[in-house]
């Protein structure tokens, strides 16, 4: 495996390999890998004839009190293993080699950059589209992989590619998760132990509010009341929002019909927790 850090680098490494004919397959990710990003990893060398991981710890979709000093990072640990999984290239940029200095052009995604974590993060899908398309056009993969755990972030970049009709596949892939049903993060690592048994409550939420509406329920209020009782019970977890909406659109249901994602965002102490389930009726 070759680590790579220049931009130009990068784009020669791509340039040379789509000459050949050879298929490029992608995973983009902030680093400190888990198993969420080495499943990524598997399925898209399945589909690939060169895999390319990059680790970027992306600054422009951090607001100025979130967590950018205290992401994880460990970037010997994440070429160990891509070397493991058979990558082909690790690219790893400094900040400024994305963003040159004067750099002032970004990329949003009007519709969808303001609803659910848009609304608790201003900015971060704009910073989440501008950094996902020059990653794109660097690596100029045909296929491209990211986790449903960040299901509105997958919501954006789709829509994002198909309204700049750029040419990549983009996969979504099922939510890894840990033995006690918490779904994989790089930000779990911060948790303490009480607040990591306080997590277990979020996939627990999010198992009762799909059997709920399993068992006929079709009011969505009942339906996101179930998920919030169950998260009630942990003192410790504050909640952000508990969000019953459109597949499509990412507007709240007036009804419990045809896909919906059921989103929940809660804080852990000073980490902030994400996950969500698709509901099909």
């Amino acid at each position: 495996m070759e680590i790579v850090r220049r931009v130009h680098n990068m784009k020669e490494t791509a340039r040379k390999a789509r000459e050949k004919g050879r298929k490029i397959g992608f995973v983009p990710t902030m680093g400190y890998l888990h198993e969420g990003h080495l499943s990524l990893v598997r399925r898209v060398k399945e589909v690939s004839d060169l895999v390319v991981v990059s680790v970027f710890v992306n600054p422009a979709q951090f607001g100025p009190t979130e967590d950018f000093d205290r992401y994880p990072r460990d970037l010997t640990q994440d070429a160990d293993l891509c070397v493991t999984e058979g990558v082909d290239y690790l690219f790893a940029p400094e900040g400024d080699e994305i963003y040159p200095r004067g750099s002032c052009t970004f990329v949003e995604v009007s519709d969808f950059s303001s609803m659910l974590e848009g609304v608790s993060r201003p900015g971060h899908f704009r910073g989440v589209s501008t950094v996902v398309l020059k990653l794109l056009e660097i690596v100029k993969p045909h296929v491209a992989a990211f986790g449903q755990k960040d299901a509105q972030q997958t919501i954006v970049i789709r829509r994002m590619v198909r309204d700049l009709m750029l040419d990549v596949e983009v996969l979504v892939l099922p939510i890894v998760r840990d033995k006690d049903g918490v779904a994989l993060s790089s930000r779990n690592v911060n948790l303490t132990e009480e607040e990591r048994r306080a997590a277990r409550a979020i996939p627990t939420a999010l198992r009762e509010a799909e059997k709920r509406v399993a068992d006929g329920e079709r009011d969505p209020q009942a339906v996101i009341g179930t998920a919030r009782e169950i998260l009630e019970t942990e003192a410790i977890l504050r909640i952000d929002y508990v969000s019953l909406v459109d597949m499509e659109t990412l507007l709240s249901v007036e009804e419990v019909a045809g896909e919906m994602l059921l989103a929940i965002a809660v804080r852990a102490g000073a980490t902030r927790l994400i996950d969500n389930t698709i509901l099909r009726v």
